[in-house]
């Protein structure tokens, strides 16, 4: 026999799928479906946990559960962090930046090649498509190179929209590294995804043309909403000027 929650899970996506309950449509309060599916609450969220993992449904807090609208991909330029400017403009992203002054520790000294302690500024780049996170980035910059701009939940003027560099002029030398992961705990609460989908990783170190470091960069990209794209180009030597 069926349990509740498979039930539950079964008939709202049956509404979703057949368009009875439209992208971006808020669902009933979890007492109100509890309450017509004859179930407790948490076979509910359980059942609405199923839909959130299936990526038709997603729970904004303070607000409610929605079915999600489905989140167009974009394709990320590797060299200097950068989103194709055609898909960037037809999905119409949404960016918020929040700066935070902090010490250099673990993990973030070696990215910069600073010492322990040394002072930070922290740009937390969250982009959305409408309501829904699409993307999440971290960047780091050592306090005197960091562009002038008030702590807290001000944007930085240096920030272009389709950026995510906060380094002006561009530096010397971009090191990349790509992988594939689970997200974090952290990760899959603000971008509202399920643990169970892969997150493209970027991590991208910036130096000038004497070596120092000047800008580190943490990207995580949900798998479903980005396509890395990165392009080489070599000089080729003509040896008939040097015959």
């Amino acid at each position: 026999m069926m349990s509740r929650r498979l039930v539950v899970a079964n008939d709202l996506r049956r509404q979703i799928t057949t368009g009875r309950l439209g992208p971006g449509e808020r669902l009933p309060s979890e007492s109100a479906l509890a309450d017509r599916y004859k179930v407790s609450t948490a076979t509910l969220r359980s059942a609405l946990a199923v839909l959130q993992g299936e990526g038709l449904v997603e729970k904004i807090h303070g607000k409610g559960n929605f079915v999600r609208r489905p989140l167009r991909k974009v394709t990320y330029v590797g060299g200097w962090g950068t989103l194709d400017s055609r898909t960037a403009a037809d999905v119409d992203l949404r960016v918020t930046v929040r700066t935070t002054a902090l010490p250099a520790r673990g993990h973030l000294t070696a990215l910069l090649k600073v010492d322990d302690g040394s002072p930070l500024t922290e740009f937390l780049r969250l982009s959305y498509e409408g309501e829904s996170p699409h993307s999440l980035a971290r960047v780091y910059v050592p306090r005197d190179l960091a562009p002038i701009t008030a702590l807290g939940d001000q944007p930085s003027r240096a920030w272009a929209g389709s950026g995510f560099s906060v380094s002006d002029p561009p530096p010397a030398e971009v090191h990349e590294t790509v992988s594939a992961r689970p997200p974090t705990p952290d990760e899959a609460s603000t971008l509202r995804i399920n643990t169970a989908l892969a997150v493209l990783a970027i991590t991208r170190v910036a130096a000038d043309n004497t070596g120092r470091v000047v800008e580190a960069a943490l990207l995580v990209f949900p798998g479903d909403r980005v396509d890395a794209v990165f392009s080489s180009h070599h000089v080729i030597e003509d040896r008939q000027a040097h015959r």
